[in-house]
């Protein structure tokens, strides 16, 4: 079935309180994303996990990523078929809910099911808002409109881990979920006066099937790379786990390869540029949420700083991410792809290597430059990423393509901290294998050695994870649009 013409509903309101009312949406939902790690630490007390259970508590950071991805490929469709607007206010009623849910958690499964919905709301936000605004935004301004969306997504990310370090450190950390109810509530009311019925809709079928399959395939590889491989039984689970997500995952390929109206069409990834892109952002995502975890958590837990201090210096590194962004859009402009994707790849291996190197001890100007240096890599590779992904495509497939990049790093994410929660605990294990267990819980300072080497060798495996990410670059060319 084709999809039908394109029906408007509703008026369209001024574009800056339309901006204004989205902004506010995506912002917190944005916000939520990286908010937990400035108070993950406390969180971990609250909920009675011992920093020796860092692949319990990576759960609640993968619970966030897993609903986010999920939603954003389906609910970005569904809001074509039912409308842009009514499903942006649903989605921010599901964010309000699973908000409700996370300040009320007194258990770990609690926690994560709560981050999974709220996750759901937030992920579906992000696409939906930019399919607002290209419903009321005329072609020749839609660039900036989109450009205000994106800086107020990158803004969050970077603000979140200090802000839920502060909120954390003064007023507890299940006050980051309850500030979202009158915010996004005041949001709500904008949006169902002024936007309710707002953007266009499309007969066509949405395919819930296929949305199912690539979920289930996510889940289930997470559920699998999250077991850890020392103990006997955790083989079965992981082999278990794993060969549910592969036959999730070819069953996915498959519907897509035969659905009239799938949810992306598989032959973007014929294109060298395109494919070479996605591969890059699946290994940033997979590096990138090493440096978001375990700065603050090191900073909070054996290093025996405040939650703010966490917050502080991850933000260094996140803070330098949107300048990298600026001046990799001029480089890439002038270059072309490969010279800002490598410059960038490397500066945050050279960042890693340095922060693999930290001790106890680690202070200013060194520990700044090390971050500074890591974020500012990071943030180099967006526009070249996105430009050589938005250049490889038609015009009727720009929407899909970004949600595609976007939705890459996420797996990646998803990828990275459940393979190294699990490793990392295996490891932690034959590092305190000479160690009894009275040793452990009556003396903290006997495992302050092997926990710093742990997260020592996290840092490690993000230098080699964006040294394997210099490979795919290679198969980037030109600067302009691929042919087809």
């Amino acid at each position: 079935m084709k999809p039908g013409p394109k029906k408007s509903t509703g008026a369209s309101p001024s574009v800056r309180l339309a901006l204004v009312i989205l902004c506010a949406g995506i912002f917190f939902a944005a916000l939520d994303q990286t908010v937990i790690y400035g108070a993950l630490a406390d969180i971990m007390k609250s909920l009675r996990l011992p920093v020796t259970r860092l692949d319990q508590a990576a759960w609640v950071v993968i619970g966030y990523l897993l609903g986010y991805a999920m939603a954003m490929p389906l609910m970005g469709r569904v809001s074509d078929v039912y409308g842009h607007g009514r499903i942006y206010a649903l989605s921010l009623l599901i964010f309000m809910g699973g908000s409700i849910l996370a300040a009320a958690a007194h258990s770990l499964y609690w926690m994560v099911g709560a981050r999974v919905i709220q996750a759901a709301g937030g992920g579906a936000m992000v696409p939906v808002a930019m399919a607002i605004v290209g419903d009321i935004v005329p072609a020749e301004r839609r660039s900036v409109a989109l450009g205000i969306v994106g800086a107020t997504v990158e803004a969050g990310g970077v603000l979140g881990p200090f802000y839920g370090a502060v909120i954390a450190q003064y007023v507890g950390w299940r006050w980051i979920f309850w500030i979202n109810l009158p915010i996004s509530f005041a949001v709500l009311l904008l949006f169902y006066f002024f936007m309710l019925g707002i953007g266009s809709r499309v007969r066509a079928k949405v395919d819930y099937v296929g949305g199912f399959l690539l979920a289930a395939g996510l889940t289930f590889l997470a559920l699998g790379l999250s077991h850890e491989s020392n103990y006997s039984h955790s083989l079965r689970y992981l082999a278990s786990f794993l060969a549910i997500s592969f036959f999730a995952f070819a069953l996915f390929l498959l519907r897509e390869r035969k659905a009239s109206e799938p949810l992306f069409h598989l032959s973007l990834f014929r294109l060298s540029n395109f494919s070479a892109a996605n591969s890059i952002h699946l290994l940033v995502g997979s590096a990138l949420i090493i440096a978001m975890v375990n700065i603050p958590l090191m900073t909070d837990t054996i290093m025996g700083k405040a939650p703010l201090e966490g917050g502080l210096r991850l933000m260094r590194l996140t803070a330098a991410i949107p300048i990298g962004a600026l001046a990799g859009g001029f480089i890439c402009r002038r270059t072309g792809y490969r010279l800002p994707t490598a410059l960038g790849l490397t500066l945050s291996s050279l960042g890693f290597f340095f922060m693999h190197h930290w001790s106890l001890g680690i202070a200013d100007p060194a520990m700044t430059i090390h971050l500074v240096t890591c974020g500012f890599g990071f943030g180099l590779v967006i526009a070249p990423i996105n430009t050589a992904v938005i250049n490889s495509v038609k015009e009727g497939e720009r929407g899909v393509a970004s949600a595609l990049v976007t939705l890459m790093r996420l797996i990646g994410m998803i990828i990275g901290l459940s393979a190294l929660s699990s490793w990392g605990m295996g490891h932690f294990h034959v590092l305190t294998a000479g160690l009894s267990l009275e040793e452990i819980v009556t003396s903290p300072d006997v495992i302050t050695r092997p926990v710093l080497t742990l997260f020592q060798d996290f840092f490690l495996v993000g230098f080699g994870i964006c040294l394997v990410a210099l490979i795919p670059v290679m198969w980037m060319r030109g600067g302009g649009a691929e042919p087809r």
